[in-house]
């Protein structure tokens, strides 16, 4: 009985292992489409070092050239159309940044604002540091001795009791 038993299940994990490799083709398939490709092959590399630049506005940390989304495979097109044109690559990235702004970039420029984004981590950590140091050092602050006028009130309020 043990022996049907396991030859059934080899079969299954040969008939799961035969449809993966059979369904892999496909899957690659979709991902890289040959139509989507310039026939001059400089201007294809061209294209694609452009699309390595930039983000996939769908999957964020993928380039347009890596994802298979369908706005990814929609700016593939618009980065070759303006190859194919003849833009060199900054001109094209230049077009990407003004239709969506810096964020389409994978690698954006340093300007104030990045520099503002990256430390302002920094500066709240400082921030929060310089105020605990002043919140602790207050608190460890002894209180100054009572003087005679305050001891004696304090003995006259204890033998009212």
């Amino acid at each position: 009985m043990r022996a049907l038993s396991r030859g059934k299940t080899a079969f299954r994990l040969k008939a799961a292992l035969l449809l993966v490799c059979l369904s892999a083709p496909v899957m690659a398939w979709a991902v890289d489409d040959p139509s989507e490709m310039l026939p001059d092959p400089k201007q294809e590399r061209q294209a694609e070092a452009i699309g390595a630049q930039l983000r996939c506005l769908v999957c964020q940390n993928e380039s347009i050239e890596d994802s298979s989304a369908g706005l990814a495979r929609d700016l593939r097109k618009v980065v070759r159309e303006h190859v194919a044109k003849g833009e060199n690559s900054q001109q094209v990235i230049d077009w990407m940044v003004a239709r969506y702004g810096n964020f389409i970039r994978l690698s954006p420029p340093v300007t104030i604002a990045t520099l503002l984004l990256w430390g302002m981590p920094v500066l709240a950590l400082l921030i929060g540091i310089v105020s605990a140091v002043m919140i602790f050092r207050r608190r460890t602050a002894t209180p100054a001795p009572l003087s005679a006028a305050e001891q004696a009130r304090l003995r006259e309020l204890g033998d009212d009791r």
